[in-house]
């Protein structure tokens, strides 16, 4: 059994790097509405967890604080996020995105499925089926939950 979890464990500590560097290529090869990588998953963890903390931004995307800080700062000055006290503690900031943040993620969101679905096009309904099965699963397993 132990065998067997260390084979699935080393598959995908093989694969996931190859997925996400396919995605940062295309991402570059775009513009990407002139996001970095950084740039856009802070968009997109502040976007579903509105009101994060700089602490979990920082968390999420694996940076310190102070750079997590600058970060923000420029997607605060380019008027994709805000920064607000938070209305219980006032040692914490909340973080969220605005409307014209909104807009530039979904637009690069939306070329990057588009991107991905032209490399899942070639798939027979059979393994997009499978691929889809082990996606939810690693979803579960990931990000436990509601």
């Amino acid at each position: 059994m132990t065998t067997d979890l260390d084979k699935s464990a080393r598959k995908l500590l093989e694969v996931t790097p190859i997925i996400m560097q396919d995605i940062r290529s295309e991402m570059r090869r775009r513009g990407s509405l002139d996001l970095t990588i950084p740039q856009f998953r802070a968009l997109a963890f502040v976007n579903r967890k509105e009101g994060a903390s700089l602490w979990e931004l920082a968390h999420h995307i694996g940076i310190t604080a102070p750079s997590a800080s600058r970060l923000v700062d420029g997607l605060i000055e380019r008027g994709l996020m805000r920064r607000t006290d938070h209305p219980a503690d006032r040692r914490r900031l909340k973080l969220t995105v605005t409307t014209q943040g909104r807009a530039i993620l979904e637009t690069s969101s939306r070329g990057t499925v588009s991107y991905l679905a032209g490399k899942l096009s070639g798939v027979d309904a059979d393994t997009l089926k499978i691929i889809d099965k082990g996606v939810e699963a690693l979803r579960a397993v990931f990000l436990p939950g509601p």
